[in-house]
């Protein structure tokens, strides 16, 4: 049978690092962009790597020609973009945030992902294959936070995104699926970052600490497995999608 060709950001880590594993174990195809590169996911022959910082929002389009090239089409029944990568700081209040903390966040975390969404359907408009994109998001999307704002605006953004491009593409003869994800409370590096922070500076470094102390997080083996299940359902395109949905 044939199998998927998967197109993740961020899989040095955390998200996007267990589930391409995951995937390459079920014999798909992955192309990895990230920053730092996987001593895991280098040991598998199905998987190829770019490393490419996300923030140079003014190559991304070259970059994923790159990516897109090395599919082969005829061995692949689906093409699928995870939008992963995100950046969580700065944690401060906006007035503390610097132009270049904002922008960098958003870059990554915003730009990038709606530059690889435009660049992933019209360079696969020809391609007879089933196509998706899948966003991760995050409650903090729909939660105003403080000492978030940045993280919470870029999260906002990908959903409202989301439901833009999937209007768009309902109308389309061949669309694209396009839904947005919300994993829920992960334990990741992201989670970790936040639990660091100084209660001073970032007031709910506690609810982190709390949540992570009362078993409230979830692996990321246990995510990894709803998603793998939310990739093979079929949803109306534009969908915000709760991992329970998995």
């Amino acid at each position: 049978m044939n199998k998927s060709y998967f197109i993740i950001t961020g899989t040095s880590k955390g998200i996007g690092e267990q589930l391409a594993k995951m995937l390459l174990e079920n014999g798909d195809f992955v192309c990895g962009i990230a920053r730092g590169k996987s001593s895991i996911l280098d040991k598998y022959e199905n998987y190829s790597h770019i490393q490419f910082d996300l923030s140079d929002t003014s190559s991304v389009e070259h970059m994923m020609s790159e990516a897109i090239y090395r599919i082969d089409i005829k061995d692949v029944e689906m093409i699928c973009l995870i939008n992963n990568a995100a950046m969580l700081e700065p944690l401060k209040s906006i007035d503390q945030c610097t132009t270049e903390e904002i922008n960098k966040n958003l870059q990554i975390s915003l730009i990038a992902p709606m530059i690889l969404t435009s660049c992933f359907i019209k360079q696969t408009n020809t391609f007879q294959r089933r196509r998706k994109i899948i966003n991760i998001s995050s409650g903090s999307g729909s939660y105003p936070a403080p000492e978030m704002s940045v993280y919470c605006t870029a999260k906002a953004g990908i959903n409202m995104f989301t439901q833009c491009v999937g209007a768009e593409q309902s109308t389309q003869n061949s669309p694209v699926e396009i839904i947005s994800v919300d994993p829920g409370m992960v334990d990741t590096e992201l989670q970790v970052i936040a639990r660091e922070k100084n209660d001073q500076e970032f007031k709910l470094a506690k609810n982190f600490k709390q949540a992570q102390q009362t078993g409230q997080l979830q692996t990321k083996e246990n995510i990894c497995n709803h998603l793998i299940n939310i990739i093979d359902k079929r949803f109306d395109s534009g969908k915000l999608v709760s991992f329970l949905e998995g």
